[in-house]
């Protein structure tokens, strides 16, 4: 799963969202929103276009309620974590999660 800034960004506005009310229905306006006060200023149809590639990707849920689209994670963001190491893993230790583990302490203690 290879995710962009901007994506990430996104779905980390709507885990925010999410934490704050979990049964929220979370609207494209609501992200763009919260982007804004984070600092991020994007624009709607930006924001609305990758929401809707986040669909496309099950990363999102896209569902209607009355007139307007809503979103929600299909993935908690640990949940989301554990998936990206595991890529990361995969990718580049073959899968050995302890030498994945080996590099992590040795690039942590060089940042001490």
């Amino acid at each position: 799963m290879s995710l962009g800034t901007l994506e990430i960004e996104i779905l980390n506005s709507v885990w925010k969202l999410q934490e704050i009310d979990e049964d929220m229905n979370i609207s494209v306006k609501d992200v763009v929103d919260n982007m804004s006060e984070c600092g991020m200023e994007r624009a709607y149809t930006t924001v609305k276009t990758v929401m809707d590639r986040l669909s496309s990707k099950d990363l999102l849920v896209r569902y209607r309620a009355g007139k307007k689209f809503f979103y929600k994670t299909v993935m908690d963001k640990n949940e989301m974590a554990i998936v990206a190491i595991k890529e990361v893993s995969s990718r580049f230790f073959n899968g050995d999660d302890t030498k994945l583990m080996r590099f992590i302490e040795s690039q942590c203690l060089d940042l001490v």
